[in-house]
């Protein structure tokens, strides 16, 4: 693996099995056996956004590697006011053994990630959500034993969100196949001509055959000024029993939380047996330990 993880471009196929196998161990061995790589080491928390399960669970992971977490907030650091992200990053790096941040800008990051001299894991900007995804990957794999060419997974809503974008470089770093129903067009060069990454703008027929459905807020942070169009131009694109109608019997629903109840999915299907979001959320955690462990551990 790379020395940051700033989107999945950053990880092979062998990377993501390592990581599955790391995640899966820490699950399982969940306080019966010490495992502290970070030991003695501080890792800097950025956020300039709000949150609960980001926050919580690389809070927990640091703590539960043995490391030490220090919460950061973005709007109170002199980054904020006027320094330079090259010189924030300078600092950081003789104080840090790693950082962690939750941002609006990728390029910010990826500039951030190109002057520390310490790893960088992205925790999510408004392009991309690695950490999510890897989640979301895990979930699948623990449900389906695999992910592979054999998943058809549908993402519906924002075909350029930050869910959406990663979700792309899951499918071409995987194989698996990955319909994006979308009322705009995706962004599908990111899967360099893959042709298991699909854009359909016909909800029904996105759902035929599906595996996992996912879905997203309609309003992300930082858009909230565009409410009133986004709630119009996606209603058509609610995950819900009708869609589940056409997709196959044991088909299951992803979250990335927090939901939305009757916007982006309905209730009936959130809070139904087909709905995992909450072992997603949970292994949020231990793919972050993992990563955490594998790019800032000894």
């Amino acid at each position: 693996m790379k020395k940051d993880l700033l989107t999945l471009r950053d990880i092979t196929f062998d990377d993501l099995q390592s990581i599955f196998e790391l995640a899966s161990k820490l699950k399982r061995e969940r306080g019966k056996a010490a495992y502290t790589p970070l030991a003695g080491k501080s890792i800097g928390l950025i956020f300039a956004k709000s949150s609960t399960r980001t926050r919580v669970s690389f809070e927990v992971g640091v703590g539960e590697l043995g490391g030490r977490p220090l919460y950061l907030d973005q709007s109170k650091m002199q980054v904020g006011r006027g320094e330079t992200i090259a010189d924030t990053a300078q600092v950081l790096s003789r104080y840090l053994h790693g950082i962690v941040i939750r941002t609006f800008s990728h390029a910010g990051v990826e500039e951030l990630a190109q002057m520390a001299s310490i790893p960088v894991i992205n925790a999510l900007t408004d392009d991309f959500h690695p950490c999510q995804i890897l989640a979301d990957l895990l979930t699948i794999k623990e449900y389906s034993g695999r992910v592979d060419k054999s998943i058809r997974m549908a993402f519906y809503g924002d075909g350029r969100s930050n869910i959406a974008n990663s979700l792309v470089l899951a499918a071409k770093l995987t194989g698996m196949e990955l319909v994006i129903s979308s009322p705009e067009k995706p962004n599908l060069e990111l899967a360099g001509g893959a042709a298991n990454v699909i854009w359909q703008s016909d909800p029904v027929k996105a759902a035929e055959g599906v595996d996992y459905f996912y879905t997203d807020v309609w309003v992300s942070m930082g858009f909230e000024e565009e409410r009133a169009r986004r709630m119009k131009l996606f209603a058509p694109y609610q995950v819900n029993e009708r869609l589940f109608e056409v997709a196959k019997p044991e088909a299951k629903f992803l979250h990335c939380l927090p939901a939305h109840r009757g916007e982006e999915v309905s209730a009936g299907v959130l809070d139904s047996a087909r709905s995992i979001v909450f072992d997603e959320a949970e292994n949020r955690l231990h793919v972050q330990k993992a990563v955490m462990s594998m790019l800032m551990g000894d």
